[in-house]
């Protein structure tokens, strides 16, 4: 059976990959031909098109940027949805927000074709290494016949409930991430300020309970300044505008002025580095106008 996989970016190409590492044949389109080589190299047949992918594909991967990038890739005039045959499985680890999903889902309930919407957890490390953890909202029974892909590719599914709400676990996931590093930042930033040396700050603080423990792995970033991709800040800015979008009655002021500090971040140029270099905005050199008053 050929799996179709649409979008190679950092984590895209990595899931890929641990497919083909499974034996798994794979048909991929990217809008960067380039980022298609390895996989190319190692027998995966690359699509011109959406729609190319779909007229050769039972199941499909997606895991692209934003919502828009999801759905021209599957409704477009060279989208893959309608070429898929009833009964195919779409199974969309991008990260959107619930009720995008749900029209996505609807979407693909008019043509006969099942839905998956499966954001992941982890960075570049674990998708590499086949450790993602997957959050999966649909029905029991696609979520079966999706295991074997899941499995290549990460160490854990919740499937979380219907349609939506693997996508809405994923929004409570980064709003955590991106308010847990930005308070880390400050927290570095304010005992720099009263003499501490960041490297006691990073020796005294990671590891110990009141910090969040991903943080550990932030360590050799936020030691160096130096911030190369593992998440883009780009895309925690965006997923932060999802929770925003969500619908949702729950009063979110943490999350909306984190917001802003991550839009000031993109504003500063570092939305291509890792969103731990939110760290930059609160070194006293960096420091945009907003966190001086």
């Amino acid at each position: 059976m050929t799996i179709g996989f649409i979008g190679l970016g950092i984590m895209g190409s990595r899931m890929a990959a641990n497919l083909q590492h499974a034996g798994k044949q794979l048909i991929i389109f990217n809008r960067t031909p380039a980022k298609a080589e390895a996989l190319i190299a190692n027998g995966a047949q690359l699509a011109t098109n959406p729609a190319e992918v779909g007229r050769h594909s039972a199941t499909i991967i997606t895991m692209l940027a934003h919502p828009q990038a999801v759905e021209a890739a599957a409704l477009d005039h060279a989208g893959f949805l309608d070429q898929l045959q009833a009964g195919a499985l779409w199974i969309d680890c991008s990260t959107g927000n619930p009720a995008f999903a749900r029209r996505m889902a609807a979407e693909a309930a008019k043509r006969g074709v099942a839905f998956i919407d499966a954001p992941v957890t982890g960075s570049k490390g674990q998708a590499e290494a086949g450790q993602l953890v997957f959050l999966a909202g649909g029905n029991v029974e696609d979520l079966a016949a999706a295991d074997e892909l899941f499995s290549c590719m990460g160490r854990q599914t919740i499937h979380v409930g219907i349609h939506g709400m693997g996508t809405a676990l994923k929004l409570v996931f980064n709003l955590l991430l991106a308010n847990a590093m930005a308070s880390f930042a400050e927290g570095l930033a304010f005992g720099e300020s009263l003499g501490i040396s960041r490297e006691t700050l990073l020796d005294t603080l990671l590891g110990a309970p009141i910090v969040a423990p991903f943080l550990s792995f932030k360590r050799a970033k936020l030691a160096n300044n130096s911030y190369a991709a593992e998440f883009p800040l780009r895309w925690m800015h965006k997923d932060l505008a999802m929770v925003a979008a969500a619908e949702s009655s729950a009063a979110i002021p943490l999350a909306t002025t984190t917001a802003a500090l991550y839009q000031q971040a993109l504003e500063c140029g570092l939305g291509d580095q890792d969103f731990s270099a939110i760290a930059q905005l609160f070194q006293a050199d960096e420091q945009p106008t907003m966190l001086k008053q």
